[in-house]
C-alpha cells in the first residue's frame, strides 16, 4: 500500500509555524518602530554655526536618509502584512500549500520564508 502524499501540514506543525510567524511579526514591528523613530528624529545636528556648504550637504543627507527610511518602512509594513496573511492561512489550514502546484511547500523553505506562498519549483517557473 503506497502512502498518500500529504496534502496539508498537521495542526501541530501549523502551531509551530504560528509561533515562528508571531515571533517574526514582533521582531518586524520593533524594527518598524525603530525605522519610524529614526524617520521622525530630524533634529538639527548642531550645524547652525558651521559653513553654509556643510549645512547644504547635511540637509541633502537628511533628505536622502528620510527617503531611505520611508522605503524601509514601506517594505517592513508589507513584510508584516504578508506575515499576518500567513497567520490567516494557518487558521484556514491552507498554510504551506503552493498557490501554483497545490503541493506542500518544503518545511525548511517555510522556516526561512514563513510567508512564502510558492514552492521552489513554482518560483523557478516564474
Amino acid at each position: 500500500m503506497t502512502q498518500e502524499p500529504k496534502i496539508r501540514y498537521s495542526d501541530e506543525e501549523l502551531e509551530e509555524f504560528r509561533k515562528l510567524i508571531n515571533n517574526k511579526i514582533e521582531q518586524a514591528q520593533r524594527q518598524l518602530e525603530l525605522i519610524e523613530s529614526a524617520y521622525r528624529n530630524d533634529q538639527n545636528n548642531g550645524t547652525d554655526d558651521t559653513s553654509p556648504t556643510f549645512k547644504a550637504f547635511d540637509e541633502g543627507s537628511q533628505v536622502m536618509s528620510k527617503e531611505t527610511a520611508s522605503q524601509l518602512a514601506i517594505r517592513q509594513e508589507k513584510f508584516i502584512r504578508d506575515l499576518k496573511n500567513a497567520l490567516i492561512r494557518i487558521e484556514n489550514k491552507t498554510y504551506g500549500i503552493c498557490r501554483v502546484t497545490k503541493r506542500l511547500i518544503n518545511k525548511e523553505r517555510l522556516k526561512l520564508v514563513p510567508h512564502a506562498t510558492l514552492s521552489i519549483e513554482a518560483k523557478n517557473m516564474q
